[in-house]
């Protein structure tokens, strides 16, 4: 009784948290972003949340291509280590491999740019490599 009630309380403030946290990625201030970033790589490495995702998964996926866009270091690092943790999230199949071509030229200029930061290069390397593999259909 009061414990699935209880249960039922935290998934619904997770979620609200989480919603936040993807609205927090389009905020104007660096440092709101990051925390936003930082806030969905810890949700989506502690649990699974597909149906959450799937619902969501085009507003991540301009938010995190914006993120690596416009941002800088770190603020790309942890926008590829949330776009690995989002291809890890969402599997095998039709939407994580949309999103992996969507983002792959991105994240192959960033990997090849010799002017951006070491932190966010590894992150789209690792990125590229984990969603490659998770969401390719043809690998390339």
């Amino acid at each position: 009784g009061s414990e699935a009630a209880h249960e039922e309380e935290e998934a619904a403030a997770a979620e609200e948290r989480l919603k936040e946290s993807v609205d927090g990625v389009l905020d104007r201030s660096a440092r709101t972003r990051q925390a936003a970033l930082r806030s969905l790589r810890e949700a989506f490495a502690g649990r699974s949340l597909c149906e959450f995702l799937l619902e969501r998964r085009l507003t991540l996926a301009d938010s995190l291509e914006r993120c690596l866009r416009k941002g800088k270091g770190e603020e790309q690092a942890l926008a590829g280590a949330v776009l690995t943790l989002l291809c890890l999230q969402m599997g095998s199949g039709a939407e994580a491999e949309q999103l992996f071509r969507s983002l792959r030229p991105l994240l192959v200029s960033i990997l090849t740019d010799g002017a951006a930061s070491p932190v966010a290069r590894q992150s789209c390397a690792a990125a590229l490599g984990m969603c490659c593999y998770v969401a390719a259909a043809d690998p390339e």
